[in-house]
């Protein structure tokens, strides 16, 4: 069976930087599209990123602009999404995501199979 595990997170300070990490077993890695959201309590889950298996990368510019890395390591099955000059307004819980099927849009939560159980980044001043 799939599952995807996430790490990294936590407590930052404006400015700073995180990387979370999320990995993935019971699936071909390599032909499949991750991705990351994030949500606050109230509110829907946003689309960040995604990466495809062949390494297409997209990104909200509106919510992180040029702030995210995302990448991928196929050898490791694992995907990676790194925040620069973090900011208040980054506080949420993030989620990556596994899209094993292909169908309806990269940026909606609906295209994704399998989640991480999610993680809290708390920015403060």
């Amino acid at each position: 069976q799939v599952q995807v595990v996430q790490s990294g997170g936590g407590l930052a300070q404006v400015g700073e930087s995180l990387r979370l990490s999320c990995v993935v077993s019971g699936t071909t890695f390599s032909a499949i599209t991750m991705a990351w959201f994030r949500q606050v309590p109230g509110k829907e889950r946003d689309f960040l990123a995604a990466v495809t298996g062949s390494g297409m990368s997209m990104v909200d510019a509106d919510l992180v602009k040029d702030r995210i890395i995302n990448s991928r390591d196929n050898a490791k099955n694992t995907a990676y999404l790194q925040m620069n000059d973090l900011k208040l307004e980054d506080t949420a819980v993030y989620y990556c995501a596994a899209d094993l099927a292909g169908s309806g849009s990269y940026f909606s939560p609906a295209r994704y199979d399998f989640w991480g159980q999610g993680t809290q980044v708390t920015v403060s001043s």
